[in-house]
């Protein structure tokens, strides 16, 4: 990014596209205002990096825009030290965000390259709070259960009911669930007194959620 300051861009964002839209959760606007996004998106693309859009990352799969990222975090009402399950690594940009909230982050991949690709960023940047592992996450991670915070960051057609039961008590699911594909809402799920809760929020648009549980 030669003729672009990645800081100020950052600061913009923060700025323009999460707090005059309704980000109000500092953890996520301190998160986002820091973490460098430009280096979870293909060269070509940098200068695109800060604008308010999705953009694709390859093997089908794209980076979600920061509004959209700012507000999934929100929802989850992590605290520093969660303990936080996301289903759908992809660029690695949500994995890294929610770390640099304080989270310890378990992110589950099934695409190889893109795994490949995001651990090797999360080496680089020196995250060591994020964990990453290649394989089907519709079925979650339940040797690292439970979990304060359950993400999935891809469209499926219903609450994969594995990811429910690794839910610890007070915990919070969050994931886009719709009868047809690239068309869902945000659906929240809580668990309190061993009973779950479910809530249906904003519409969203995400790629599909592939697995035993999913498409």
């Amino acid at each position: 990014m030669r003729s672009v300051d990645p800081k100020r861009s950052r600061l913009r964002m923060v700025r323009e596209q999460l707090e005059s839209r309704g980000i109000t959760d500092a953890g996520v606007l301190d998160a986002m205002a820091r973490v460098p996004r430009h280096l979870f998106v293909q060269e070509a693309l940098r200068a695109q990096a800060y604008e308010d859009t999705s953009l694709p990352i390859g093997y089908g799969q794209t980076i979600s825009q920061p509004y959209i990222v700012a507000l999934m975090s929100q929802y989850l009402e992590v605290q520093k030290g969660a303990r936080v399950l996301e289903i759908g690594t992809g660029s690695g940009y949500q994995a890294a965000v929610l770390a640099g909230m304080g989270c310890t982050v378990f992110t589950l991949e099934r695409v190889r390259e893109l795994h490949q690709n995001a651990v090797h960023l999360f080496r680089h940047m020196g995250l060591s709070g994020v964990h990453p592992e290649r394989r089907d996450g519709t079925l979650g991670m339940p040797e690292a259960a439970p979990f304060d915070r359950i993400i999935v960051t891809a469209g499926g057609p219903e609450v994969p009911s594995p990811l429910v039961d690794q839910l610890d008590e007070g915990g919070i699911l969050l994931i886009p669930v719709g009868g047809k594909r690239r068309a869902q809402r945000l659906v929240r799920v809580r668990k309190e007194n061993g009973r779950t809760f479910r809530e249906e929020l904003d519409s969203v648009v995400f790629v599909d959620l592939v697995g035993s549980h999913g498409w």
